[in-house]
């Protein structure tokens, strides 16, 4: 389902943005002139070799780093114009994270991480913009697991519970680093064919970055970071 064309109506616009870390001889250009936009219901995945960019691209989207120069806008807010507040609470409520291995937290349920995602973003379960954590897990096949603890888990329960958690917050924009890195194939696809699904039919805009070529399929569009730039789109496969 890869194509070349961007939707209209982009939940996240990155424009000419210039991240670079370390001063003199050392500087290094993590990010050059990148220019990207991610609409809602997309799935886009980031690929390139280690050392590309694809986390400092990660790290600008989820307004954890500040660009030197370009712009970065969610929902049409400017991030760099935008206290650090103003951000934080961005994180808290328009951002979900998928991590590595779903880093969850190994003392509590798979329902319970969900109704703590909620508590960090100061939503109350009764708020609209809340889903149901059990819902929400019965829709990426989980209510079964509900009450099991990671440890109790696969590597692909433990990451079909972490796209709840970030989902459960309704977020405008989901950040996805490395989703399949302890995943056998099949799993795999599992889990980002579950990414591109619950995307779309959330309205989430979706940025993925994985090392994975064989799940590109599942994405809507798929670009290529090589020298912190963005190149022709990668073909899936």
């Amino acid at each position: 389902m890869t194509t070349t064309s961007t939707p209209a109506t982009p939940v996240l616009e990155i424009d000419r943005v210039t991240v670079r870390h370390g001063d003199g001889d050392s500087t290094v250009v993590a990010l050059d002139e990148v220019s990207l936009s991610v609409a809602a219901g997309e799935l886009v995945g980031v690929v390139g070799p280690s050392g590309s960019g694809k986390s400092s691209l990660l790290a600008v989207a989820g307004a954890l780093t500040a660009p030197e120069s370009g712009t970065v806008r969610l929902e049409g807010v400017d991030l760099g114009a935008a206290g650090e507040r103003e951000r934080a609470r961005l994180r808290r409520e328009r951002i979900g994270f998928v991590f590595q291995s779903g880093n969850l937290l190994p003392a509590l349920t798979s329902v319970d991480q969900l109704r703590l995602a909620l508590r960090v973003a100061r939503i109350d379960e009764r708020d609209p913009r809340a889903r149901d954590p059990r819902e929400l897990l019965e829709s990426v096949s989980m209510s079964h697991r509900a009450d099991r603890r990671p440890d109790q888990l696969s590597g692909g329960e433990r990451q079909r519970v972490g796209i709840a958690r970030a989902l459960v917050a309704s977020p405008a924009l989901l950040l996805v680093d490395e989703p399949t890195a302890a995943l056998d194939r099949a799993r795999s696809h599992e889990v980002v064919s579950l990414l591109a699904r619950e995307a779309e039919a959330f309205g989430a805009a979706a940025l993925m970055v994985t090392h994975d070529h064989d799940v590109l399929e599942h994405c809507h569009r798929v670009v290529e970071m090589v020298d912190g730039r963005l190149g022709v789109p990668a073909v899936a496969g």
